[in-house]
Protein backbone atom coordinates (compact mmCIF):
# COMPACT_ATOMS: atom_id res chain seq x y z
CA UNK A 1 0.00 0.00 0.00
CA UNK A 2 1.37 3.42 -0.97
CA UNK A 3 1.38 6.16 1.64
CA UNK A 4 -0.58 9.25 0.55
CA UNK A 5 1.53 12.33 -0.06
CA UNK A 6 0.59 15.08 2.41
CA UNK A 7 -1.07 18.04 0.79
CA UNK A 8 0.41 21.49 0.88
CA UNK A 9 -0.45 23.95 3.63
CA UNK A 10 -1.07 27.51 2.44
CA UNK A 11 -0.67 30.71 4.43
CA UNK A 12 -2.32 33.92 3.30
CA UNK A 13 -0.06 36.37 5.07
CA UNK A 14 1.67 39.59 4.06
CA UNK A 15 3.21 40.25 7.51
CA UNK A 16 6.91 39.34 7.33
CA UNK A 17 7.17 38.41 11.01
CA UNK A 18 4.33 35.90 10.82
CA UNK A 19 5.38 34.62 7.39
CA UNK A 20 8.85 33.90 8.76
CA UNK A 21 7.43 32.23 11.87
CA UNK A 22 5.15 30.02 9.76
CA UNK A 23 7.90 28.95 7.34
CA UNK A 24 10.44 28.29 10.12
CA UNK A 25 7.94 26.21 12.08
CA UNK A 26 6.89 24.31 8.95
CA UNK A 27 10.53 23.54 8.17
CA UNK A 28 11.08 22.27 11.74
CA UNK A 29 7.96 20.09 11.46
CA UNK A 30 8.84 18.82 7.95
CA UNK A 31 5.64 20.28 6.51
CA UNK A 32 5.39 21.90 3.09
CA UNK A 33 3.95 25.40 3.30
CA UNK A 34 3.47 28.04 0.65
CA UNK A 35 3.08 31.70 1.56
CA UNK A 36 0.56 33.61 -0.57
CA UNK A 37 0.80 37.37 -0.07
CA UNK A 38 -1.98 38.55 -2.40
CA UNK A 39 -5.56 37.43 -1.62
CA UNK A 40 -6.46 37.66 -5.33
CA UNK A 41 -3.88 34.92 -6.08
CA UNK A 42 -5.29 32.47 -3.52
CA UNK A 43 -8.12 30.95 -5.54
CA UNK A 44 -5.74 29.11 -7.89
CA UNK A 45 -3.68 27.53 -5.12
CA UNK A 46 -4.14 23.86 -4.22
CA UNK A 47 -3.87 22.78 -0.61
CA UNK A 48 -5.58 21.00 2.25
CA UNK A 49 -5.25 23.71 4.89
CA UNK A 50 -5.12 27.49 4.83
CA UNK A 51 -3.73 29.74 7.56
CA UNK A 52 -5.05 33.30 7.22
CA UNK A 53 -3.89 36.59 8.68
CA UNK A 54 -7.29 38.21 9.14
CA UNK A 55 -5.83 41.73 9.30
CA UNK A 56 -5.00 41.59 5.61
CA UNK A 57 -7.48 43.41 3.35
CA UNK A 58 -9.55 40.95 1.33
CA UNK A 59 -8.45 37.93 3.36
CA UNK A 60 -11.85 36.79 4.60
CA UNK A 61 -13.64 36.73 1.22
CA UNK A 62 -10.62 35.17 -0.50
CA UNK A 63 -10.34 32.46 2.15
CA UNK A 64 -14.08 31.77 2.01
CA UNK A 65 -13.91 31.36 -1.77
CA UNK A 66 -10.89 29.04 -1.42
CA UNK A 67 -12.71 26.94 1.20
CA UNK A 68 -15.81 26.63 -1.00
CA UNK A 69 -13.69 25.56 -3.99
CA UNK A 70 -11.34 23.13 -2.23
CA UNK A 71 -13.22 21.97 0.85
CA UNK A 72 -10.02 22.61 2.78
CA UNK A 73 -9.65 23.68 6.39
CA UNK A 74 -9.35 27.42 7.06
CA UNK A 75 -7.76 28.77 10.23
CA UNK A 76 -7.69 32.51 10.82
CA UNK A 77 -5.56 34.46 13.27
CA UNK A 78 -6.06 38.01 14.52
CA UNK A 79 -5.63 40.22 17.57
CA UNK A 80 -7.82 38.96 20.41
CA UNK A 81 -9.37 42.42 20.80
CA UNK A 82 -10.58 42.63 17.17
CA UNK A 83 -14.07 41.29 17.86
CA UNK A 84 -15.56 42.58 14.59
CA UNK A 85 -13.03 40.67 12.46
CA UNK A 86 -13.37 37.56 14.62
CA UNK A 87 -17.15 37.63 14.09
CA UNK A 88 -16.78 38.14 10.33
CA UNK A 89 -14.47 35.13 10.08
CA UNK A 90 -16.87 32.99 12.12
CA UNK A 91 -19.78 34.11 9.93
CA UNK A 92 -17.68 33.09 6.91
CA UNK A 93 -17.50 29.60 8.46
CA UNK A 94 -13.78 29.48 9.14
CA UNK A 95 -12.93 26.21 10.87
CA UNK A 96 -11.01 28.04 13.61
CA UNK A 97 -10.37 31.66 14.54
CA UNK A 98 -7.48 32.14 16.94
CA UNK A 99 -5.83 35.02 18.77
CA UNK A 100 -2.36 35.67 17.39
CA UNK A 101 -0.73 34.44 20.61
CA UNK A 102 -2.70 31.17 20.55
CA UNK A 103 -1.91 30.76 16.85
CA UNK A 104 1.84 30.99 17.50
CA UNK A 105 1.55 28.65 20.49
CA UNK A 106 -0.29 25.93 18.55
CA UNK A 107 1.32 26.45 15.12
CA UNK A 108 3.23 23.13 15.05
CA UNK A 109 0.00 21.22 15.67
CA UNK A 110 -1.97 23.35 13.21
CA UNK A 111 0.54 22.58 10.48
CA UNK A 112 0.54 18.82 11.11
CA UNK A 113 -3.16 18.31 11.79
CA UNK A 114 -5.14 16.34 9.19
CA UNK A 115 -8.57 17.75 10.00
Amino acid sequence: MTEAKPQQVLALCRDLMFSSKITATARAEAVTVKIVRDPSKLSDEPGSRLLVDLNQDGAIPAASEWKARTGGVVIGFVSHVDAATINKAREARFDQVLARSRFVETLPDLLKSKG
